[in-house]
């Protein structure tokens, strides 16, 4: 399987609900390096996963959504306690939409998945990989 990794950052803040949180159940900021990886089987046509300026372009994209951002305020996340895990999966499944909407290039259809990990720090991360 080949794959090709591109990264930004983000930066939010939320707050959780639960014991198991502790302080983090106040408010409080979080800065994200965000690792998004595309995998497929084959390169393609061109001799690449995929084009890493537009997966560059569309992170980008999909973080400018939650960037600055408290998220405790969206709509989309009430209810729900906005995790390093969730966060991933929500930016990976937004990449996916990406993908299959053509943002990414004709020569994206035939990734296998994408893979995301939010590092909090250069101690803890987490990641939320998905098919195609």
């Amino acid at each position: 399987m080949f794959s090709i990794t591109v990264r930004d950052h983000v930066m939010i803040a939320h707050s959780f609900r639960g014991e198991v949180f502790g302080p983090a159940q106040r408010l409080h900021g979080a800065t994200y390096v965000v690792d998004a990886s595309f995998r497929r089987a084959d390169l393609d046509a061109d001799g690449i996963v995929v084009d890493i300026g537009l997966a560059t372009q569309e992170l980008g994209a999909v973080l400018a959504d939650l960037n600055y951002r408290n998220l405790d305020d969206e709509p989309a996340f009430a209810g729900v306690n906005t995790s390093t895990e969730f966060l991933a999966k929500v930016i990976a499944d937004r990449l996916a939409d990406k993908v299959h909407a053509g943002a990414l290039g004709a020569g994206a259809r035939d990734l296998a998945g994408i893979t995301v990990a939010l590092h909090e720090s250069h101690v803890a991360w987490a990641t939320y990989e998905r098919s195609l």
